[in-house]
């Protein structure tokens, strides 16, 4: 138990360190960035008329106060350290005055279902064609099923997003290419939003499972072509085990414990976003969120987002280490 707790606090530094590290690179790209979120707002209030100067220099002061922008680098880098142990971001430049944590957590949602579900299923189907095409080594339909999924690997995410949305969307219109939901349903638990969530979300989903299927077939056809030569296999095989045992059992049992390892750290960064795949298809989630934030010089917002996502990564991946010994008695705990 002693062990345990041991490694639990050098994690638990780590995470400390990852968030700390994470956190000031947020703050001082966006502090160093040509974009004077006080400003900004001042020109787009004072666009409409002649103001008062005074008034002016007072709605200055207030909106310093309200961004946190006011006083030294330093005495804002601890300002803003206060703020996110609040979380509290401030209003959104762009959608003023909404908290960013409130716009946030509105796009949350839909980035976690997004890359949950797709990553979930580009996992299961790469694992098990990996698995069958690492044991049937001499399979003439494995082997061209392999030639397919390595083709895949090396396009990327914008390339095959752009393919599905010509195809899908203009060539063959049968899926929807732009958006979430339908605007005109009520969200909630019933069968028409639900439905529609998902027409809105396949082209989505099948982009990143297709960029995401030929990694887990590459491993795990590896691992599994590595494990067919072991001696338990070997034995089994001559001990007249039938074939489906021992793939199943002896085989591909044993190859899963690296890939579910890599399950769970690709299931920590889905706070992280799709940003690409998101924008493509203006799919309402975290990538979307920090490219409008980017586009529209949204100060509060694009550090919010990156300080959440750092956040939330490193806590994700801090969770599956203090849990993995708990799964592998391998890993040492000294």
């Amino acid at each position: 138990m002693n062990g345990f707790l041991i490694y639990v606090a050098k994690r638990f530094g780590q995470l400390v360190f990852v968030v700390v590290t994470g956190v000031t690179l947020a703050f001082l790209i966006a502090h160093f960035s040509p974009v004077d979120p006080v400003e900004q707002t001042l020109s787009l209030v004072t666009s409409f008329g002649a103001t008062d100067p005074r008034s002016v220099e007072i709605l200055r002061q207030s909106l310093r106060e309200l961004y946190g922008t006011e006083g030294s680098l330093i005495e804002q880098y601890f300002l803003f350290w206060g703020r996110v142990l609040r979380g509290d971001f401030g209003p959104s430049l762009s959608a003023f005055p909404t908290p960013v944590m409130t716009i946030i957590g509105r796009a949350l949602p839909w980035t976690i279902g997004l890359l949950t579900l797709a990553t979930l299923i580009a996992w299961v189907v790469g694992n098990t064609l990996g698995a069958i095409a690492g044991y049937f080594r001499n399979s003439r339909a494995m082997k061209v099923v392999g030639l397919f999924v390595m083709a895949l690997q090396p396009i990327p995410t914008y390339i095959s997003g752009l393919t599905l949305l010509i195809i899908f969307g203009f060539l063959w219109p049968v899926l929807p290419i732009s958006g979430g939901a339908q605007l005109n349903l009520e969200p909630g638990m019933t069968w028409a939003y639900i439905s529609s969530v998902i027409q809105y979300g396949t082209l989505p989903a099948l982009t990143l499972v297709l960029v995401g299927i030929g990694g887990w077939f590459i491993s795990m056809r590896s691992l599994v072509s590595n494990i067919v030569t072991d001696d338990h296999v070997v034995y089994a095989e001559l001990g007249g085990v039938p074939s489906r045992t021992v793939f199943s059992q002896y085989v591909a049992r044993n190859a899963m414990l690296p890939q579910v390892t890599g399950l769970a750290l690709s299931l920590g960064n889905v706070f992280g976003g799709a940003v690409i795949v998101e924008f493509i298809f203006n799919y309402p989630g975290i990538g979307k969120l920090m490219v409008a934030g980017i586009y529209a010089g949204d100060y509060s917002l694009v550090l919010g987002v990156t300080t959440f996502s750092v956040i939330a990564v490193a806590v994700a991946v801090f969770l599956i280490d203090i849990t993995y010994p708990l799964i592998d008695p391998r890993v040492k705990l000294g």
